[in-house]
C-alpha cells in the first residue's frame, strides 16, 4: 500500500512539474486544476491565477502565490484538516515551481535580448531566424522565417517548432536530445510551409545560454536549398541512369547488383545475371538512322522492362546491350525461364515511324554464387555465355546459353517439358485418378481427390512434381486446371447418373487460376454437366491465402454461395495468419504430408498434427490427414480426433471403373 502510494504521489508530481516548465495560459491553469482534483479527490477545487469576484471571502484559499490560489469551492469546515494539508503542501511545491520557471524566464529574456538584437539585423537579410527554448517552444521569429514558411510571427510564437516538420521526418524530440549532447551543428532537413509545400532547407544551430553559460535555448538559422537539392538529384540521375532509355547504366546496376549479392549471401539464396546483345540491330540502325535507331531501343527495353518483377533490375550496358539481375530466384533453371520469356517479346514486330522492324537477342547467363561472388565476375561470364548463344541461334528471336553446360542440359529437358505440355493437352494424353476419403471411425469412403497423371508418348508416365512446376511458370497450368475441373465434372455426372449419392470430388485449384473468374466457371462446368454443387470440393493452397485477403474472401465467398465446398490443402505450411483463416468459408483443413511422415516417433510432428486438429475443432472445421502410410500414424490421428485420412495405408489413387465398384458395393475400409 505504501509503495502504490508513493507511486502515486510521484506520478502527480511529475506531472506538476512538466506542466509548470512546459505549458501556458489556460493550459496550464487546466492541468493545475486537474493535479489538484486528484489530490483531494474533488471537483470542487481549481487553481485561480487571479483572484476574482467570483472568489468569495467563504472560499477555502491556498495560496501559491501573491495573485495565485488552489480555491475549494462550498464554505468553509466542509473539508477535513488531511485533504486541506495535501492542498497546501501542493499549493507550496507549485509556488516553487512557478517561482523556479519566472527566474528561468528572466534569464533567458536577459540573454535573448542581446541575440534578438542580432535578428534585427538578419530581418534585413532573407535568412530565416528561429529562437527556442529547451523544449522546442518558439521565442522569436524574424522576417525572413515569415517569408521562407508563410506564418507570422504572430501564428508562429508560442508553438513548439515541431509543427513545421515533415511527417516523415524522424521524431523531432531527437533533434534536440542531440543538439545538447553534441552541440551545435549544421544539417540538411525538410520542413513544411503554411501552404503545406515540403521543402529542404539548411539548418544551422547554436546554443543560447545565460551569463552563466549554461543552456537555456537555442537558435537556428534555415534557408531554403531545394533548389539546389534538385540539381544534385538531376546531376546523380545523369551519373547513374541512361539518358535513352533512363534505366540503371553499368555503374549503378553493379551497385545495386552488389548490394543484392551480399542479402543473398546472408539468405543464402541463389541470383542470377543475364547478358543481353541484340541481334541484327547494327543494320537497322545504319540503314534508318540513329534516330530510328534509338526509338527502337526504348521499345526494346520498355518490352523487356514489362516482362520482369518489380524487384528483378534492368540496366542498358552501352549501344544494344543490355543486363538484367535475377536476384533472388527459386532455382537456376528458373533463369533460363526469365530468358525464354524475355526472347518471346521480341517475337512480335516493333512499329517504328513507319518501320516494321523484326529483332532478335543473345543471352547469356550466370548463377550467382557457383560462378562468382561479385558483380563484375558475374558479368564475365554470362558476357562468355552470351557469345555461346550467339554461335547457336535457334530461333528468329535469338538464343541463351548459361555459361554451366550441365545447366543447358536440364533447361533443354525443362523446355521439352514445356512443348510436351502444349502437346498433351491437344492429344488427350492427360487423365485422372482418385484417392479415397475415409471416414477414421467408420471406415467409410466419404469422398475422393482427382489427381491429375500424363502418360507421355515417349517417356511413359511423367509425375506431377515434374511437370506442374513447368505448367505453373509457362501458364499453362490454367488450361490444365480447366481440363481437371471439366473432367471431375463431366465423372460426377456419370456417377449420378448411376444412382450413386453426391460425394465430394476435390479438385485442387492453382494460385493463377484463383482469381475472380473462377466463381463463374466453376458454376458454368456445373450448369454444362447438369451435376449438383455437392459433387465438388475444390481444394486451395494455403500460401495462395497470404495476398490480397481481402479479395480471396470475396472470390472464396461466391464460391461456397454456390453450394461448392471449400478446403485448405497443404495446411501448416504458408503461416497464414488465424485472424484472416477463422474469416475463410472453409469446411476442411488438410494437414499437410510433411507432418505426417513422422508421426508418431517425431515428437515435433505429434505437437504440430495435434495443435492443428485442436485449432480445427476450435474452429469448427473438419480435419483431413493426407499421406497416412500405416496404421501407427492411423492410431495417432484418430486418438487426436482427426476426422478424415488419405493414403497408402488405404489406397493409392485408383481409376474411377475402381471407385465405381467401390460404392456399388457399399464397401468400407478395414479400420
Amino acid at each position: 500500500m505504501n509503495q502504490t502510494k508513493a507511486l502515486t504521489e510521484f506520478n502527480l508530481g511529475a506531472s506538476l512539474g512538466e506542466a509548470v516548465l512546459c505549458m501556458q495560459g489556460s493550459r496550464l491553469d487546466q492541468e493545475l486544476t486537474r493535479i489538484a482534483q486528484t489530490v483531494v479527490n474533488s471537483p470542487d477545487v481549481r487553481f485561480v491565477p487571479q483572484l476574482t469576484a467570483a472568489v468569495s471571502a467563504e472560499h477555502e484559499r491556498c495560496h501559491v502565490s501573491a495573485e495565485a490560489f488552489y480555491v475549494l469551492s462550498g464554505k468553509q469546515g466542509m473539508y477535513s484538516e488531511t485533504d486541506l494539508a495535501k492542498l497546501r503542501m501542493l499549493a507550496q511545491l507549485t509556488g516553487k515551481l512557478l517561482a523556479a520557471r519566472t527566474q528561468l524566464d528572466q534569464r533567458f529574456k536577459a540573454s535573448a535580448e542581446a541575440q534578438l538584437q542580432q535578428s534585427q539585423i538578419l530581418d534585413q537579410i532573407h535568412e530565416s531566424v528561429i529562437t527556442m527554448d529547451l523544449a522546442g517552444f518558439i521565442i522569436s521569429w524574424n522576417r525572413g522565417a515569415e517569408n521562407l514558411f508563410g506564418y507570422s510571427a504572430n501564428e508562429a510564437i508560442g508553438r513548439n517548432i515541431l509543427f513545421l516538420y515533415d511527417e516523415e521526418e524522424a521524431d523531432g524530440l531527437r533533434l534536440f536530445d542531440s543538439f545538447l549532447e553534441n552541440g551545435g551543428r549544421e544539417m540538411e532537413v525538410r520542413r513544411r510551409k503554411k501552404s503545406g509545400e515540403v521543402f529542404w532547407a539548411s539548418l544551422s544551430l547554436s546554443p543560447l545560454c545565460d551569463s552563466h553559460a549554461q543552456p537555456i535555448g537555442m537558435i537556428g538559422y534555415l534557408s531554403d536549398i531545394t533548389e539546389r537539392k534538385r540539381a544534385e538529384e538531376q546531376i546523380n540521375h545523369l551519373a547513374y541512369y541512361d539518358l535513352l532509355t533512363d534505366l540503371p547504366n553499368r555503374t549503378l546496376f553493379k551497385k545495386l547488383v552488389d548490394k543484392a549479392l551480399l542479402q543473398s549471401q546472408r539468405n543464402n539464396s541463389i541470383g542470377s545475371l543475364l547478358f543481353i546483345d541484340l541481334n541484327r540491330f547494327k543494320p537497322i540502325n545504319d540503314t534508318l538512322g540513329h534516330a530510328i535507331g534509338d526509338l527502337l531501343l526504348k521499345q526494346v527495353a520498355e518490352r523487356f522492362r514489362l516482362a520482369l518483377r518489380e524487384n528483378d533490375v534492368i540496366a542498358r550496358l552501352g549501344s544494344d546491350e543490355f543486363a538484367i539481375g535475377l536476384l533472388d530466384i527459386p532455382q537456376d533453371i528458373h533463369a533460363g525461364l526469365v530468358a525464354q520469356k524475355l526472347l518471346t517479346t521480341l517475337d512480335q514486330a516493333f512499329w517504328v515511324e513507319g518501320h516494321e522492324l523484326r529483332i532478335g537477342a543473345s543471352i547469356g547467363i550466370s548463377i550467382y554464387p557457383q560462378d562468382g561472388m561479385e558483380a563484375d565476375q558475374l558479368l564475365q561470364k554470362s558476357d562468355i555465355a552470351m557469345f555461346k548463344a550467339k554461335r547457336n541461334v535457334e530461333r528468329a528471336s535469338g538464343s541463351y546459353a548459361f555459361y554451366d553446360n550441365e545447366m543447358n542440359r536440364t533447361i533443354a529437358g525443362r523446355l521439352y517439358l514445356e512443348s510436351g505440355l502444349r502437346r498433351a493437352l491437344q492429344h488427350a494424353e492427360f487423365s485422372l485418378l482418385y484417392q479415397p476419403k475415409v471416414n477414421i471411425v467408420t471406415g467409410q469412403m466419404i469422398g475422393v481427390e482427382a489427381l491429375l497423371r500424363w502418360n507421355h508418348p515417349k517417356k511413359g508416365m511423367i509425375s506431377p512434381a515434374e511437370f506442374i512446376p513447368v505448367a505453373e511458370e509457362t501458364g499453362l497450368i490454367l488450361q490444365i486446371d480447366a481440363w481437371v475441373l471439366e473432367t471431375a465434372c463431366e465423372q460426377a455426372r456419370q456417377w449420378q447418373e448411376m444412382g450413386i449419392a453426391p460425394f465430394r470430388i476435390a479438385v485442387n485449384v492453382s494460385a493463377k487460376e484463383f482469381t475472380s473468374t473462377l466463381p463463374s466457371r466453376v458454376y458454368e462446368a456445373l450448369a454444362q454437366y447438369q451435376i449438383s454443387p455437392a459433387w465438388i470440393e475444390l481444394e486451395i493452397t494455403e500460401s495462395m491465402l497470404m495476398h490480397s485477403a481481402e479479395s480471396v474472401i470475396t472470390i472464396m465467398d461466391e464460391i461456397a454461395a454456390l453450394g461448392v465446398t471449400l478446403s485448405l490443402d497443404d495446411f501448416g505450411t504458408g503461416y497464414s495468419s488465424l485472424s484472416y483463416l477463422k474469416r475463410f468459408p472453409i469446411k476442411t483443413l488438410k494437414i499437410d504430408r510433411s507432418f505426417i511422415q513422422g508421426v508418431p516417433s517425431d515428437t515435433d510432428d505429434c505437437s504440430i498434427a495435434g495443435a492443428i486438429i485442436s485449432m480445427a475443432k476450435k474452429l469448427r472445421h473438419k480435419v483431413i490427414a493426407e499421406g497416412v502410410e500405416n496404421w501407427e500414424q492411423f492410431a495417432f490421428l484418430k486418438d487426436a480426433g482427426c476426422d478424415e485420412i488419405q493414403g497408402y495405408l488405404f489406397s493409392r489413387p485408383v481409376s474411377s471403373d475402381q471407385i465405381t465398384e467401390m460404392f456399388a458395393r457399399d464397401f468400407h475400409f478395414s479400420v
